[in-house]
Protein backbone atom coordinates (compact mmCIF):
# COMPACT_ATOMS: atom_id res chain seq x y z
CA UNK A 1 0.00 0.00 0.00
CA UNK A 2 1.77 3.15 -0.88
CA UNK A 3 1.27 6.40 1.39
CA UNK A 4 -0.43 9.40 -0.36
CA UNK A 5 1.59 12.69 0.14
CA UNK A 6 -0.23 13.92 3.84
CA UNK A 7 1.32 10.65 5.29
CA UNK A 8 4.89 11.11 3.52
CA UNK A 9 4.49 14.69 4.92
CA UNK A 10 3.63 13.84 8.42
CA UNK A 11 5.99 10.77 8.69
CA UNK A 12 9.19 12.98 7.16
CA UNK A 13 8.10 16.02 9.78
CA UNK A 14 8.03 13.56 12.79
CA UNK A 15 11.24 11.97 11.59
CA UNK A 16 12.72 15.89 11.93
CA UNK A 17 11.38 16.65 15.09
CA UNK A 18 12.55 13.00 16.44
CA UNK A 19 16.02 13.81 15.51
CA UNK A 20 15.65 17.68 16.74
CA UNK A 21 14.80 16.01 20.38
CA UNK A 22 17.38 13.21 20.49
CA UNK A 23 20.61 16.35 19.01
CA UNK A 24 19.14 18.26 22.23
CA UNK A 25 19.42 15.30 24.34
CA UNK A 26 23.00 14.31 23.01
CA UNK A 27 24.41 17.44 23.28
CA UNK A 28 22.27 17.99 27.59
CA UNK A 29 24.00 14.69 28.19
CA UNK A 30 27.42 15.74 27.50
CA UNK A 31 28.00 18.59 29.50
CA UNK A 32 26.65 21.39 26.30
CA UNK A 33 25.53 24.76 27.60
CA UNK A 34 24.97 28.02 25.97
CA UNK A 35 28.10 30.51 26.22
CA UNK A 36 27.55 33.08 28.70
CA UNK A 37 25.14 30.81 30.54
CA UNK A 38 27.69 30.02 33.36
CA UNK A 39 26.59 31.10 36.61
CA UNK A 40 28.24 33.94 38.45
CA UNK A 41 30.16 32.98 41.51
CA UNK A 42 28.53 33.76 45.50
CA UNK A 43 31.04 36.77 45.57
CA UNK A 44 29.24 38.58 42.80
CA UNK A 45 25.59 38.16 43.72
CA UNK A 46 25.40 41.61 44.76
CA UNK A 47 27.78 43.61 42.77
CA UNK A 48 28.73 47.37 42.63
CA UNK A 49 29.39 48.38 39.09
CA UNK A 50 31.66 51.60 38.34
CA UNK A 51 31.64 52.79 35.28
CA UNK A 52 33.78 55.43 33.15
CA UNK A 53 30.46 56.57 31.20
CA UNK A 54 27.06 54.21 31.68
CA UNK A 55 26.01 55.33 28.10
CA UNK A 56 28.48 53.47 26.31
CA UNK A 57 27.37 50.27 24.29
CA UNK A 58 29.98 48.45 26.47
CA UNK A 59 28.31 49.65 29.77
CA UNK A 60 24.69 49.07 28.69
CA UNK A 61 25.47 45.75 27.57
CA UNK A 62 27.87 44.81 30.75
CA UNK A 63 25.39 45.81 33.03
CA UNK A 64 22.75 44.09 31.21
CA UNK A 65 23.86 40.52 31.21
CA UNK A 66 25.26 41.23 34.95
CA UNK A 67 21.73 41.00 35.75
CA UNK A 68 20.79 38.81 33.53
CA UNK A 69 23.24 36.68 35.56
CA UNK A 70 21.65 37.07 38.32
CA UNK A 71 23.42 39.88 39.80
CA UNK A 72 21.59 42.27 41.93
CA UNK A 73 23.41 45.71 41.14
CA UNK A 74 23.78 47.97 44.39
CA UNK A 75 23.27 51.66 44.27
CA UNK A 76 26.09 52.13 47.01
CA UNK A 77 29.28 50.41 47.58
CA UNK A 78 28.89 50.20 51.02
CA UNK A 79 25.99 47.68 50.41
CA UNK A 80 27.68 45.62 48.11
CA UNK A 81 29.93 42.05 48.20
CA UNK A 82 32.12 43.32 45.13
CA UNK A 83 32.62 46.19 43.11
CA UNK A 84 33.46 46.01 39.21
CA UNK A 85 34.93 49.04 38.28
CA UNK A 86 35.49 49.96 34.35
CA UNK A 87 38.33 51.95 34.23
CA UNK A 88 38.83 51.95 30.27
CA UNK A 89 35.88 51.76 27.97
CA UNK A 90 37.28 53.88 24.48
CA UNK A 91 36.62 53.10 21.04
CA UNK A 92 39.62 54.27 18.44
CA UNK A 93 38.99 54.78 14.60
CA UNK A 94 42.30 54.70 12.49
CA UNK A 95 42.80 55.13 9.03
CA UNK A 96 44.23 52.31 6.87
CA UNK A 97 44.26 53.69 3.30
CA UNK A 98 43.73 56.39 1.42
CA UNK A 99 43.19 57.16 -2.49
CA UNK A 100 45.53 59.67 -4.91
CA UNK A 101 43.14 61.64 -3.55
CA UNK A 102 43.59 61.76 -0.24
CA UNK A 103 40.08 60.10 0.68
CA UNK A 104 39.79 57.34 3.15
CA UNK A 105 39.15 54.19 1.81
CA UNK A 106 39.09 51.83 4.80
CA UNK A 107 38.88 52.32 8.57
CA UNK A 108 39.84 50.22 11.43
CA UNK A 109 37.74 50.43 14.91
CA UNK A 110 39.42 49.31 17.76
CA UNK A 111 37.24 49.02 21.24
CA UNK A 112 39.20 48.53 24.40
CA UNK A 113 38.13 47.67 27.96
CA UNK A 114 39.81 47.67 31.02
CA UNK A 115 38.39 46.74 34.29
CA UNK A 116 38.70 45.00 38.02
CA UNK A 117 37.09 43.26 40.48
CA UNK A 118 37.41 43.80 43.79
CA UNK A 119 36.32 42.34 47.13
CA UNK A 120 35.90 42.97 50.73
CA UNK A 121 39.36 43.08 52.06
CA UNK A 122 41.50 41.91 48.78
CA UNK A 123 41.59 42.15 44.73
CA UNK A 124 40.04 39.21 43.49
CA UNK A 125 40.51 40.50 39.81
CA UNK A 126 43.44 42.24 38.39
CA UNK A 127 42.82 44.90 35.90
CA UNK A 128 42.02 43.07 33.03
CA UNK A 129 42.18 45.20 29.71
CA UNK A 130 40.64 43.11 26.28
CA UNK A 131 40.51 45.01 23.03
CA UNK A 132 39.06 44.11 19.45
CA UNK A 133 39.61 45.17 16.51
CA UNK A 134 37.47 45.65 13.44
CA UNK A 135 38.28 47.00 9.47
CA UNK A 136 35.87 48.07 7.09
CA UNK A 137 35.95 50.13 3.82
CA UNK A 138 34.60 53.44 3.32
CA UNK A 139 33.01 55.11 0.46
CA UNK A 140 32.19 58.61 0.12
CA UNK A 141 29.35 58.39 -1.60
CA UNK A 142 27.36 55.82 0.34
CA UNK A 143 28.25 58.23 3.85
CA UNK A 144 25.05 57.40 6.19
CA UNK A 145 25.18 53.57 5.00
CA UNK A 146 28.88 53.45 6.01
CA UNK A 147 28.42 55.86 9.42
CA UNK A 148 25.38 52.41 10.03
CA UNK A 149 28.30 50.06 9.55
CA UNK A 150 30.50 51.40 11.78
CA UNK A 151 27.79 51.49 14.37
CA UNK A 152 26.85 48.04 14.02
CA UNK A 153 30.40 46.80 14.57
CA UNK A 154 31.09 48.88 17.54
CA UNK A 155 27.82 46.95 19.00
CA UNK A 156 28.96 43.79 18.15
CA UNK A 157 32.64 44.54 19.18
CA UNK A 158 30.47 45.72 22.71
CA UNK A 159 28.99 42.42 23.11
CA UNK A 160 31.88 40.60 22.11
CA UNK A 161 33.56 42.19 24.89
CA UNK A 162 31.42 41.78 27.01
CA UNK A 163 31.32 38.09 26.83
CA UNK A 164 34.70 37.61 27.14
CA UNK A 165 34.62 39.96 30.36
CA UNK A 166 31.42 37.37 31.91
CA UNK A 167 33.65 34.36 31.08
CA UNK A 168 36.65 35.91 33.34
CA UNK A 169 34.02 36.85 36.08
CA UNK A 170 32.35 33.51 36.18
CA UNK A 171 35.69 31.93 36.41
CA UNK A 172 36.42 33.52 40.07
CA UNK A 173 36.06 31.82 42.81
Amino acid sequence: MAMNWRSRIWFISAARTLAAFGAVLALAACGFRLAGSDPLPGVLARPYLSLKDPYTDFSREFEHQLKSAGASLQALRANSTASIEVTKDLVEQRTLSVTAENIPTEYELTYTVTFAVRGADKQLLAPQTISLSKDYSFEENVLLAKEHEADILRQQMARDLVSIAMRRLTSLK
